[in-house]
């Protein structure tokens, strides 16, 4: 097990920063110059997770930055503050101690559950969002609750992570429980991942902590249904969504079924964009990077 955050500063082209944000301190990879684009990783993931994109975003002139999220990697780690209404005020938080008024948020699976979240909890720093491999939560929630039977096999993992501490031992005690969810939701026969990349998220997720707060993202997502909290939760997300969105996701993405993907437009009154990736699995922009790019980067350039 690694003895501290140093084994997620990875070494290339981008800038390793730490910002103050929201009362806590966030780990930040950056690349590139021009308008900002915020990247949130998903899960068992961290900063990592975009090393595809840091590049192509700052080539094509833009000021690219991949955060961990809280309870994640080298950002801190408190015992509270996973629900979305506090991820949305961390994304905006970081926003604005990186220096800029607004930026296009681009989440993947648990980090585009916040990336939708933005602009109705966080408008004023929100200028587009792109969601990968993860649908509109009103629309995961509904596909949930008319039990969608290939959604249903995807919430067993969901439900594993309610147990108290259970999950926690299971995500530290060595690689298997990492390798199990990579390869279980990415695209059947496709050879991703290897080695080397499950090594390095296990390791991540062996970081003191780290496996504790990822849980806790899932069972407040469960658990707040019932609270108000939740109802506070889906009486904001109700609300439409005016910036413009790019949604994409996998062909045969296991962690989210295709059925149970549909109906995120219901939520959109602004420009809506989206793409099915045929053959690649919820891990879009690792497992077919150029394609998630070439989607991305002429979407960014059209924005207003």
């Amino acid at each position: 097990m690694p003895a501290d955050v140093a084994s997620v500063l990875v070494d290339g082209p981008w800038q390793h920063r730490l910002v103050s944000a929201n009362g806590a301190r966030f780990h930040v990879a950056e690349l590139g110059e021009g308008p900002l684009v915020l990247l949130l990783h998903g899960f068992p993931q961290f900063w990592w997770a975009w090393r595809d994109q840091l590049p192509a975003l700052a080539d094509a002139g833009y000021r690219a930055a991949a955060m961990d999220l809280r309870g994640f990697g080298a950002s801190d780690k408190p015992p509270r503050g996973y629900d979305t209404f506090t991820l949305a005020a961390d994304a905006a938080s970081v926003v604005r101690s990186l220096g800029a008024s607004s930026a296009v948020v681009v989440g993947h699976g648990m980090g585009a559950w916040i990336a939708w979240s933005m602009p109705s909890m966080q408008p004023d720093v929100t200028r587009a969002i792109a969601t990968l491999a993860m649908p509109h939560p009103l629309a995961l929630r509904r596909a949930g609750a008319v039990l969608h039977p290939r959604q249903l096999r995807s919430h067993t993992r969901l439900a594993g992570l309610q147990r108290p501490s259970v999950p926690e031992r299971q995500m530290t005690r060595d690689s298997r429980y990492v390798a199990r969810l990579l390869r279980g939701w990415s695209a059947p026969g496709s050879g991703w991942p290897p080695g080397d990349v499950v090594q390095r998220y296990a390791d991540a997720m062996a970081l003191p902590f780290v496996a504790h707060s990822a849980a806790e993202y899932y069972r407040w997502v469960v658990r707040s249904q019932w609270r108000s909290d939740g109802r506070r939760f889906r009486n904001r997300l109700a609300r439409t969504i005016g910036v413009p969105v790019l949604h994409v996701r996998g062909g045969v993405d296991r962690a989210v079924a295709r059925g149970s993907g549909g109906g995120s437009d219901r939520f959109v009154s602004g420009p809506f964009e989206e793409h099915v990736l045929d053959g690649v699995g919820h891990f879009v922009h690792e497992e077919a990077p150029d394609a998630v790019n070439g989607l991305l980067l002429p979407w960014l350039d059209r924005l207003p």
